[in-house]
């Protein structure tokens, strides 16, 4: 197995994986699980404790989400969603909030760093502000783990009483804003799980599968295929145990089901939550009621045929307009709970053979693709009995080469063929392809030559454009995910590309639009730059913590904001001078 494109999978800086856990382990001495109101009113000793009693049961659980940015608002929203929902009648069994992505640093460094649009928190008591907030689990998911930050979060988290602490999805694939140091990361996230794997009570690794390699896959069976790799590295080498979530790009009800049932055949951990299909939101909140029906009646009926610990995560229909607020929150959650009571008269009509059916191709094919891989990387003189090192190896060879090495579908000259295609890359192929056939050409002098790059790791819209310029006839130079402006700037010169795409969702987008422009005007480069995704940010004076639009404001840097792909033409057209 020879690719001279390979990064160098091993470091010799890299401390070995058992002395991190030991590491870790010796950390129990002074940082041990505390109490919150979750495990002292509901007696048990962990949220895996109170899933596996729920599932026992045969009750659906249910999280919500509080994605306010100020810290008393979104105690607030907790104790009210919780009060409010529990006279209804309804269960809120646990809480996800927005952390701000500066958690990721190591503490001393997050004063400086640049903020997004979540919450900052700092040691044990502000993070005990949260779990005490109501007698519901807390669940501290984004910039957690997988960071550099881990160890100071994962220790605050533990002592406030948490039991589910991620997102190692997010060490493969995360990068933060001129932080390259993987070495560091990985020996950060190795020594806090370590901690966790020390407690004596079960505290739950979470990792959501759709910001991981798992979301970048073409081919599902190898999305699956990576919850059994982290199985293997979270509960065989490391002695915790790891409890996936999925469903932001899961349209399809028989999609959402047979990967549910395919899971719950390879892991027999409490799942956290199957989140909310949020891309499927694209209408006004009234037919957005459409497509949360639409999940959840799936989700809550795999959980009924399949109990696996997960809860459902009724997503508010305004989400893809503004962050939700309390009383849309609680709607959702009444919904959710209504829907989960008409769901089993809707058992008999299902096709469960069907489900099963591709539920056994993505669990034959997962293992094929994690055997290939821990086979690959041991031929190619990874330790693979050796956590860290294994999964720096893994995040360096990235997602893309990971599944043309080692995937279980036939390869072809165009890579391999998903032996059941992801939904994600699916329905963008077709969007893109549907959008293509409506436009005239470009009827430039030469193919435009576009450097496109995410300001971070979501990497879907960018795909899109991706698909959609190529189709055109542009040239595309991938300058990839969660990249700086001057690294941006930099590809763009060297490359000679006439145009720099941005693909932006997380809040930074102005600031994101200044950056570049100022390191452009530095080097004396003159581009057009497009800028999408979504278009708002924070403005440093809001009383409110709430994101707003900047369109306008990118617009008078010089850039050129794009809403969807026709403004993106019309802007690429303009800047070539397209007739």
């Amino acid at each position: 197995m020879t690719d001279d494109t390979m990064p160098a999978l091993i470091d010799p800086r890299l401390q070995p994986g058992s002395e991190l856990l030991s590491a870790g382990r010796a950390m129990k001495r002074s940082w041990q699980l505390g109490s919150c109101l979750f495990l002292s009113e509901n007696g048990v000793s962990s949220e895996a404790e109170w899933k596996r009693q729920c599932a026992a049961k045969g009750r659906v659980m249910q999280h919500a989400h509080i994605g306010f940015r100020d810290v008393n608002r979104t105690i607030e929203a907790i104790r009210t969603v919780h009060a409010t929902s529990a006279k209804a009648g309804v269960t809120v069994d646990r809480f996800g909030i927005t952390l701000d992505w500066s958690m990721g640093y190591p503490e001393g460094m997050r004063a400086k760093a640049s903020r997004g649009t979540g919450i900052v928190l700092s040691g044990p008591e502000d993070f005990a502000r949260i779990t005490n907030a109501a007698p519901a689990a807390a669940h501290f998911g984004d910039f957690m783990l997988g960071l550099p930050g881990a160890v100071e979060n994962t220790r605050a988290a533990l002592a406030a009483g948490a039991t589910a602490v991620g997102n190692l999805g997010q060490y493969f694939t995360f990068r933060l804003p001129y932080w390259d140091d993987d070495v560091a990361t990985t020996e950060a996230t190795v020594t806090a799980l370590g901690l966790i794997a020390a407690q004596e009570e079960t505290i739950l690794v979470h990792s959501n599968l759709d910001d991981g390699f798992a979301g970048l896959f073409v081919d599902m069976a190898c999305a699956l295929g990576m919850v059994i790799i982290e199985k293997h590295i979270i509960e065989h080498l490391i002695g915790a145990r790891v409890s996936h979530c999925y469903g932001h790009h899961f349209s399809d009800p028989l999609s959402r089901a047979a990967f549910h049932a395919a899971l719950v055949r390879v892991s027999d951990t409490p799942g956290t939550m199957i989140f909310g299909n949020t891309v499927a939101y694209q209408g006004t909140p009234a037919a957005n009621y459409a497509s949360l029906a639409s999940y959840l009646l799936a989700d809550i009926l795999s959980l009924g045929r399949w109990p696996a610990g997960h809860a459902i995560n009724p997503v508010p229909v305004t989400e893809n307009q503004r962050i939700p607020d309390i009383d849309e929150i609680i709607d959702a959650q009444c919904f959710a709970h209504r829907l989960a009571s008409h769901a089993p008269f809707y058992e008999p009509v299902l096709d469960w053979p069907k489900i099963e059916a591709m539920a056994e191709i993505l669990v034959d094919g997962g293992q094929r693709f994690a055997a290939s891989v821990l086979r690959g990387l041991e031929e190619l003189g990874v330790n693979t009995n050796d956590c860290a090192a294994l999964m720096l190896a893994i995040r360096r060879m990235g997602p893309k080469r990971m599944e043309m090495l080692f995937g279980p579908g036939v390869q072809s000259s165009r890579g391999r063929m998903p032996l059941i295609h992801a939904e994600w890359a699916r329905e963008l192929n077709h969007k893109a392809a549907d959008w293509v056939g409506k436009q005239g050409p470009l009827n430039a002098r030469q193919p435009p030559l576009v450097c496109i790059g995410t300001t971070d790791v979501h990497e879907h819209g960018k795909y899109l454009v991706e698909q959609a310029l190529e189709g055109l006839g542009a040239n595309i130079i991938d300058a990839g995910v969660a990249i700086d402006p001057e690294t941006l700037v930099a590809k763009a010169r060297d490359t000679g590309a006439n145009v720099i795409a941005v693909s932006t969702y997380n809040g930074v987008a102005l600031s994101y639009a200044k950056s570049v422009k100022a390191v452009m005007a530095a080097q004396g480069l003159d581009l057009p730059v497009l800028i999408g995704g979504r278009l708002n940010e924070i403005p440093p004076d809001s009383n409110s913590g709430l994101p707003v639009d900047v369109r306008s404001d990118i617009a008078a840097t010089g850039c050129l904001p794009c809403a969807d792909l026709d403004e993106m033409l019309a802007a690429l057209r303009a800047s070539i001078g397209s007739e």
